[in-house]
């Protein structure tokens, strides 16, 4: 069992939606049970517990997000059974992994040839939004109502192309390795020349988003997609 746990910044969460459907019970129960020892759980760490709203099946509901110590004490106030002990045990496997992720990842934003890697992508993704807010221009010129979207469209579509992506995280790249630092550096620049050409030829905004997509899709198809977070890729040796 994977997805069980997520990385925000240097923080390791569960939910207690996933909690609910680990051991099989309602999600209202654990809601119920959370929120009747709500300040014991703040006692033990309030800044890793914390409810948020979600929508489901179009309807917004409740969800608690909870840090390791959280995740263990509410499962303490289950019953055990067969069910319930390999959720248990999947879950601290995976609380465990994703330690030993953020450490690596701590460890890689310390070396400087990850620093400078990043400094210098920072300076092409900059190059490319300037285009980008070129090109949502042209297309709001040429009778687009909704141009601003592209800022978003592309994005995703970059990451997507050349990334597996488990969950949403504040900044992708902050967690990348070096090497996909350098992949997503020519994908910006490929991203950013496509417009540019397709903007100077006076081609449709539709067309030339198009272009910047196949050009992207053949990048990817070159170098392979790979998993964020796969930190094994990387060779220190090399």
């Amino acid at each position: 069992m994977t997805g069980l746990v997520f990385i925000d910044g240097k923080l390791i969460f569960t939910t207690s939606l996933i909690i609910a459907n680990g051991i099989g019970i309602e999600h209202r129960a654990v809601i119920q049970l959370l929120k009747k020892y709500e300040d014991d759980f703040l006692d033990l760490e309030s800044s890793a517990f914390k409810m948020r709203k979600f929508k489901t099946k179009g309807r917004e509901g409740e969800l608690f997000e909870l840090g390791e110590i959280h995740a263990t004490f509410l499962l303490t106030l289950m019953r055990n059974s067969k069910k319930v002990v390999k959720f248990k045990k999947d879950l601290t496997k995976e609380f465990y992994q994703q330690r030993d992720v953020i450490a690596k990842l701590i460890s890689q934003q310390k070396d400087p040839n990850w620093q400078n890697v990043r400094n210098d992508g920072k300076i092409v993704y900059k190059q490319k939004a300037d285009v980008i807010k070129q090109f949502v221009d042209y297309a709001t010129g040429q009778g687009s109502t909704s141009a601003n979207r592209y800022y978003m469209a592309l994005a995703k579509m970059e990451n997507s192309s050349l990334f597996f992506i488990e969950q949403k995280y504040k900044n992708l790249r902050d967690i990348m390795t070096i090497k996909q630092l350098m992949q997503v550096g020519t994908a910006d620049d490929v991203i950013d020349r496509a417009l540019k050409e397709g903007m100077e030829s006076g081609d449709h905004y539709k067309e030339i988003y198009q272009l910047a997509k196949e050009r992207i899709c053949a990048f990817a198809d070159i170098i392979g997609k790979s998993p964020v977070h796969d930190l094994a890729i990387e060779d220190k040796n090399a």
